[in-house]
């Protein structure tokens, strides 16, 4: 995964919330965080949990997986399980050693799927539909 870049990811909360026109104290407010925290946060003094990241990109009406990737936590792809992942990193029912753990295996599925040249799902689905016009049920 990619490392985590605390002050960029400020930078750009603090640029997202000038965008949005909200104040420090008005973003924390409507993104349930205290003041001081993402006032750290945009200082890059602190690191913010996936979940304290998914509360501010609610608020500033954004992806939360802009802020995963701006953070760190997620690398940049083509859409690649995307949604899967934020959905991980979003879930308070696990924590984060147990996410980042669903996270490995996810990985390690991936790479074992492209080391065996496995086609990707679409191509799984043409390749059953060819198949299949040369049976007779």
């Amino acid at each position: 995964m990619a490392s985590l870049n605390v002050g960029s990811l400020g930078e750009y909360i603090r640029e997202q919330r000038r965008n949005a026109q909200y104040s420090l104290r008005q973003l924390a407010e409507v993104a349930g965080v205290s003041n001081p925290y993402l006032s750290q946060i945009e200082r890059g003094l602190r690191k913010p949990s996936a979940e304290i990241l998914q509360q501010i990109a609610k608020a500033l009406r954004i992806s939360a997986e802009t802020l995963y990737v701006q953070a760190g936590i997620l690398e940049e792809r083509r859409g690649e399980g995307l949604e899967l992942r934020a959905s991980i990193l979003a879930d308070p029912l696990i924590n984060e050693q147990q996410k980042q753990a669903l996270l490995a295996v996810y990985d390690a599925f991936l790479k074992e799927n492209a080391a065996d040249g496995r086609p990707g799902a679409d191509e799984r689905a043409d390749e059953r539909t060819d198949e299949d016009e040369g049976k007779t049920p």
